[in-house]
């Protein structure tokens, strides 16, 4: 176990009925408000209207900015800074998924830089000043919400970039599981695919003495699995929609990774085929994910061996440890496929056109991956065999 310094600034408000909380919560900041949303779901829904409310309550200002894409895109971050500069904003209150809560942290950041929110995405600059903003979840899926974390998309230059700073945490996040149960069935297996995935990225590490760290995660991707098929059968469930919102939250809050270096190679590798094809993304790492593991499995067969063992009870009877390995690989590829996850590549139209230049993206800051160093070769390994 590594040492380590742990802080989460995020107040995490749960349950039903805790919109309300806003009227407590946004007033501390400021009342001059930007109110990010998606596409109009939340209209449909009638959250839209009952946000609007509790900001009229307290007597705030609102700005809109609406359309906030599923790969929140530069463009669109750059609009938020731009009506952040010009309206005098003082905080943003995201209402979304994880894209919507993705792009606020780029223009929370972007409005107290100088320069093109981009630089900021693309490493040139540090965020050592952002807008204070909350988030209101309407997607159990990336983790965004109690995290500094965020992935944003440079369409017109076909790249995507994973990036944050400590002054990215959201000051609050309300998580009411009811707003979840509008959540289309394909969204939510791509939410469970992303929790899942999340977990995975932080238990394959080269640390050593993680007995709890390892546990954490193994009853998490258990939790999970147990009721994943449970909420597709009935996606109005309010115990498993809260069950999936809260393990969302709890993969990507930090807790997981104290005292370890998860990898996070597949969800580069994913970025870039997302990035030229945009797909979604719980989909692309549904396919990827265990290509990766076979790709990697000769660095650490105690680790995936372990995996296999403990999260999908592999009977290793009779079988050396790369066959138990390899069967716990098997199993995770066989859940996402029985809940409906995409298998191959060719599931949304993609050959070997663009495998070069995807493979170009993963490498832009050289090898990279914490368990095993990946490089163009291995990554253009990776993507046809999912093909």
């Amino acid at each position: 176990m590594q040492n380590f310094s742990f802080h989460n600034p995020t107040k995490l408000i749960f349950g039903k009925g805790q919109l309300e909380q806003l009227k407590t919560e946004v007033p501390k900041y400021g009342i001059n408000v930007l109110f990010v949303y998606g596409g109009g779901s939340i209209k449909r829904s009638g959250l839209y209207e009952e946000v609007m409310n509790v900001l009229r309550e307290i007597g705030a200002t609102v700005t809109e900015l609406s359309g906030v894409e599923p790969n929140p895109r530069i463009t669109t971050v750059r609009k938020g800074v731009a009506l952040c500069k010009e309206n005098d904003i003082n905080f943003i209150l995201a209402v979304g998924g994880g894209s919507v809560i993705d792009c606020v942290k780029a223009i929370a950041a972007g409005a107290k830089y100088e320069g093109d929110a981009w630089d900021l995405v693309t490493k040139k600059a540090f965020a050592t000043e952002a807008l204070p903003f909350g988030t209101v979840l309407t997607l159990a899926a990336t983790g965004s919400e109690m995290n500094a974390g965020s992935v944003i998309t440079n369409w017109e230059t076909k790249e995507k970039y994973g990036w944050g700073s400590p002054v990215t945490f959201p000051t609050f996040s309300i998580l009411d599981p009811t707003y979840t149960f509008t959540v289309p069935r394909n969204q939510t297996i791509y939410g469970i695919v992303d929790i899942m995935s999340h977990v995975i990225e932080q238990y394959f590490h080269q640390g050593t003495n993680t007995p709890l760290q390892d546990r954490y995660c193994e009853s998490l991707l258990q939790t999970v699995m147990e009721a994943a098929p449970k909420l597709l059968d009935d996606l109005e469930s309010y115990e498993h929609r809260a069950t999936i919102l809260y393990a969302g939250t709890m993969a990507l809050n930090g807790t997981l990774s104290m005292g370890v270096r998860g990898d996070w190679a597949t969800h580069n590798i994913e970025h870039a085929v997302s990035a030229v094809y945009d797909i979604p993304h719980g989909g692309g790492l549904a396919i990827l994910f265990p290509h990766w593991m076979e790709h990697v499995l000769d660095e650490n067969i105690a680790r995936f061996k372990q995996f296999a063992e403990r999260v999908f009870h592999i009977d290793s009877a009779g079988k050396d440890d790369r066959e138990v390995a390899l069967a716990g690989i098997q199993a995770l590829r066989a859940f996402w496929t029985s809940i409906g996850a995409p298998a191959r590549l060719s599931d949304y139209d993609i050959d070997d056109s663009q495998l070069e230049l995807m493979a170009e993206k993963t490498v832009v800051y050289g090898p990279f991956g914490n368990f095993k160093k990946l490089t163009k070769e291995d990554v253009l390994a990776i993507y046809r065999a999912a093909l």
